[in-house]
């Protein structure tokens, strides 16, 4: 067995109502709360209005879109005018990565360019953030318990990560209540994303007995709840089986690496206008037999056939599962779910090359199992086109 670490948040709280916690836990963490919201509505009125009678004063901050370089500023200026000592990130993961890096840069000398990789300077992060308690209102990125935030930079055409185990959150609270009124499309993209995040961490070339034992627990939870749930969102066992299988996808990407479909997605993501787990969830099918080729081609006695099996008996549910049934059901479920093709943002053929260059050289695609061939990369994006 190879050496292995793992670490994650302070403290994960998950249930159904846990929400209606949050303004007593954040009084005892602090007083001047950044609130970083991806949402409007019901769930944050009434946090604001129990923070304030705790004697807390919340400053809000919206995000619209995914976190980029010039919305990050924007969001350190408005901690640092208001004197914030706590950061409480609510909304999907545009907002909690928002969060995690208001959250360090808050403490951290210079600026946000400074720490990312590759278009950055890549300096270390040294100091403790702000504390940062992180609520995640979708079940799909798992970011409440990374140490990751994805940022974009249209000036660059390209989504970078900052990355730092100092941006782990000190508190994660997932209350399924709180997915129930997510629209069909987002469910079906955000919890595609969740499923991947399972899948990819649990055939990365990192994978460790703990993420593993996530994944196979996760795996199946989401393969028998996804169809579920989109189909009738109220489903309350379907949205706490997502919930957790997020969570546990959170957990294990963070404690071993992806693969080839997140390696495509950062640079599509930069590129393009195109949602991210919708992105993912078009590539997964295609990601997964392209590497099962591959493999069988190059590397036939690999354990990641052994992966590729036992993934496709927990999804199928069928103990007599092969590898490439596994594929097909994949991509019977992203039919189901109506997952559109990668012209739908505008992608051509005339991209393939820069996309195929930007992705080689991504730290996702260090984890496939199997490292790919040029001619397969740009395989995998024409079938997906």
């Amino acid at each position: 067995m190879t050496r292995f670490e793992f670490s994650t948040v302070s403290r994960i709280i998950f249930g159904e109502g846990v929400f209606r916690d949050t303004a007593t836990l954040a009084s005892q963490m602090g007083r001047r709360i950044l609130v970083v919201c991806g949402i409007k509505g019901v769930f944050i009125d009434s946090l604001n209005e129990r923070l304030r009678g705790m004697g807390c004063e919340p400053i809000p901050f919206d995000v619209v879109n995914e976190p980029t370089v010039d919305s990050i500023k924007i969001g350190l200026e408005t901690a640092r005018r208001n004197a914030c000592d706590l950061v409480l990130s609510l909304g999907g993961g545009s907002a909690i990565d928002t969060g995690k890096v208001i959250s360090v840069m808050a403490t951290n000398p210079g600026e946000v360019l400074d720490y990312l990789e590759v278009i950055g300077r890549g300096k270390e992060i040294q100091i403790p953030g702000l504390p940062n308690i992180a609520i995640p209102t979708t079940a799909g990125t798992g970011a409440e318990v990374t140490r990751n935030a994805v940022i974009g930079s249209p000036e660059h055409g390209v989504k970078v990560s900052l990355r730092s185990s100092l941006m782990l959150p000190k508190v994660a609270i997932i209350d399924p209540e709180l997915t129930y009124s997510l629209p069909p499309a987002v469910t079906a993209y955000t919890g595609l994303d969740a499923l991947i995040q399972l899948i990819e961490p649990f055939l990365s070339l990192a994978a460790n007995p703990v993420t593993d034992a996530l994944c196979r627990e996760g795996i199946p939870r989401a393969a028998q709840s996804l169809r579920k749930v989109y189909l009738n969102g109220q489903d309350q066992l379907a949205r706490k089986n997502m919930a957790l299988a997020s969570l546990f996808g959170g957990l294990a990407l963070a404690n071993a690496k992806l693969g080839a479909v997140h390696g495509f997605a950062g640079p599509i993501g930069g590129m393009f206008p195109a949602p991210h787990g919708a992105v993912c969830a078009r590539l997964l099918a295609v990601v997964m037999e392209v590497n099962l080729r591959a493999l069988t081609e190059r590397q036939p006695t690999a354990s990641a056939h052994q992966r590729y099996r036992e993934i496709a008996r927990m999804v199928t549910g069928s103990e007599g599962a092969e590898p490439i049934d596994g594929v097909r059901w994949i991509e019977d479920l992203c039919a189901t779910l109506q997952i559109p093709a990668l012209t739908q943002y505008g992608i051509t053929r005339n991209s393939f090359p820069e996309l195929v260059e930007m992705a080689a050289q991504s730290s996702s695609m260090k984890g496939n199992p199997i490292q790919l061939t040029k001619e397969e990369m740009l395989e995998i994006l024409e079938r997906a086109l």
